[in-house]
């Protein structure tokens, strides 16, 4: 009987191959998804221990399927590693640095892979659990969690600040690269 589920949900049975063929063979059973709504479904029903999910799927995407996870505190556990060919299609809708799950490139090799599940459980180990809403504890008279809300709040707009910064810095960057190209052309 096996220990660890493990859901690989990619298009591509080359793919999903690929993945069965680099994973331990012993006490795991390997769980596969041709398209994302398949995969959510299996996610809700079979409750992996590892999620493998490709970014871009079929009838619903990885980026839909990612947020899916995200409105179901049960599920927001279970380590992710996300595979792309093109990373820029997920930082696209997910900047880096990647908090809550993994990266890795299509294609990959065993090393690499065996990595990103590493990272994944460890991202999985250490997000804290989501607290029940504000207005749930409120009306059960616990108000202990405001300081540290406010202490978020305060770190989340702190972040902000500094990637607008860095926005504009890129910003002045690309502007600065226009006008090269185009002293560059005359």
């Amino acid at each position: 009987m096996a220990t660890q589920k493990i859901l690989v949900i990619d298009d591509s049975k080359v793919i999903r191959m690929r993945v069965k063929d680099m994973l331990p063979q012993s006490n795991v059973e390997i769980i596969e998804a041709k398209d994302g709504q398949q995969g959510f479904n299996l996610i809700r029903s079979e409750h992996p221990n590892l999620i493998m999910l490709d970014f871009l799927l079929p009838k619903m995407s990885g980026w839909e399927v990612y947020q899916a996870i995200q409105k179901h505190p049960e599920l927001q556990s279970i380590p992710l590693v996300v595979m792309s060919g093109r990373k820029e299609e997920v930082t696209e809708k997910l900047p880096e640095p990647f908090e809550y799950f993994s990266f890795v490139g299509k294609p990959f090799e065993k090393k690499q892979l065996i990595e990103a599940i590493q990272d994944a459980t460890k991202k999985a180990r250490s997000r804290p659990s989501v607290a029940a809403p504000a207005s749930a504890a409120a009306s059960s008279g616990g108000g202990g969690d405001t300081a540290a809300l406010e202490a978020e709040i305060a770190q989340l707009k702190s972040q902000m600040g500094k990637m607008h910064g860095e926005i504009q810095g890129l910003k002045k960057q690309l502007v600065q690269l226009a006008n090269f190209i185009k002293q560059k052309m005359k």
